[in-house]
């Protein structure tokens, strides 16, 4: 079983290990989050902001943005507070869009480190963590691996 990731806020790169995990609490999609993330992001292609369109889709409703559902998936994961004031960059995304995201889903954010690699000359170190994102059913709707620049702790917390 993985060790759970304390809700302890800004972990450094030497409090992370191999195996360490969390997950989120909901969120549940509004017909306004893909409103707003339309306007935003100017994609308003009709299979998210027309109902009647959407209907004669594959899905049979409206789906909400799938960058709109990973942005909200890296505001659940920062929200745990692991990275606060320690993450010094996102450095890398690998990604897949498994299954859509309706009006009234409710997503959580499965967390897993799944590498470290330090980088002193950087600060810190890279944290590769093994991501999915799943509905109320449990079904994962997307899923990959970040990466990210955690900083290392300061010389004299290090000792």
């Amino acid at each position: 079983m993985a060790e759970q990731i304390r809700a302890q806020r800004g972990l450094y790169f030497e409090d992370f290990s191999e195996g360490m995990a969390l997950e989120t609490h909901g969120r549940t999609i509004a017909e306004s989050d893909i409103l707003g993330f339309a306007g935003l992001s100017g994609d308003f292609n009709p299979m998210h902001t027309d109902e009647t369109y959407a209907q004669g889709t594959q899905f049979g409703k409206r789906v909400a943005h799938g960058l709109l559902a990973l942005s909200i998936a890296s505001g659940l994961a920062y929200q745990m507070g692991f990275l606060d004031g320690t993450v010094i960059a996102f450095t890398g995304l690998e990604w897949k869009f498994r299954a859509p995201v309706f009006i009234g889903d409710t997503l959580r954010v499965q967390v897993k480190v799944t590498n470290l690699r330090e980088m002193k000359q950087a600060g810190g170190g890279f944290v590769t963590f093994d991501v999915k994102i799943v509905n109320q059913d449990n079904a994962i709707t997307q899923k990959g691996e970040w990466t990210v620049l955690v900083a290392s702790k300061p010389q004299a917390a290090a000792d």
